[in-house]
């Protein structure tokens, strides 16, 4: 009995699905902050003469490789959570996959633009490629603008009313996300139409809340997982069935 007892205790119980799809969700949100370095490493490429100045290019290939993941982990979470989403509202569902996608595929452009610099300078094209050099750090700027600062606001007009609807996560948190996204379109407006200064402070402020919601959403699928909520019901009766099947096989 008492060999039973210990075998039974010891025995593990298996992830359901639900919860995969929700811990790999929160993971991708997390790991989507990896770029934040950025702001620094690309100090260096956005210097008048960077291409013919001293230095190394390492920060900035750095750079790149961390906003390609970024790429790949904002189109991530989307796939990764539109099988539960669509049973809320497909249409929106599939169009938080389409602004992800379309803001993972201007990320890497906004990359192969900075990467053309290093290869400019690594290829000693002196002060002729100056002018050429200036041309692609703006134009990065600008892919900037549109990919890391304006459609993160529309993934959040897309997602946040899905995770209210359905309460797959306390209301507080999509509430949030509701908020946040006008705020920051207000913000990169405000940039676009020379308002303000891309490095001012109002832009700064203004994008903060979105990043929380994003934190703030990733955390709490990684720890908690989601509520119980009417989409998910037929799932969960699957998931708890296969997990005592797996048990007893145990």
């Amino acid at each position: 009995m008492t060999v039973l007892d210990r075998t039974t205790a010891t025995t593990r119980v298996p992830m359901g699905s639900l919860r995969k799809t929700a811990l790999i969700a929160g993971l991708f949100y997390l790991i989507s902050f990896v770029s934040i370095p950025t702001l620094l490493l690309y100090t260096a490429v956005h210097e008048p003469n960077f291409i013919v100045g001293p230095g190394p290019d390492t920060p900035v290939l750095i750079g790149g490789v961390l906003e390609m993941i970024v790429a790949l982990a904002g189109l991530g979470s989307a796939v990764v959570l539109y099988p539960i989403l669509k049973r809320q509202n497909q249409s929106m569902a599939l169009g938080l996959v389409g602004t992800r996608t379309i803001e993972g595929a201007v990320i890497v452009v906004g990359v192969a633009c900075l990467l053309t610099v290093v290869t400019l300078r690594q290829a000693g094209v002196g002060p002729e490629g100056l002018v050429t050099g200036h041309a692609l750090v703006g134009l990065y700027d600008r892919l900037f603008l549109l990919s890391q600062s304006t459609l993160p606001a529309f993934n959040a007009l897309l997602l946040a009313p899905l995770l209210y609807w359905s309460r797959l996560v306390p209301r507080v948190l999509p509430m949030l996300g509701m908020i946040a996204a006008p705020l920051l379109l207000a913000g990169t407006t405000a940039v676009l139409f020379g308002v303000v200064e891309r490095t001012s402070l109002l832009p700064l402020v203004l994008g903060i809340p979105i990043a929380l919601w994003e934190f703030s959403l990733g955390v709490y699928l990684v720890v908690k997982g989601f509520k119980p909520s009417p989409i998910t019901a037929g799932l969960v009766a699957t998931d708890n069935r296969s997990v005592y099947e797996n048990a007893a096989v145990r």
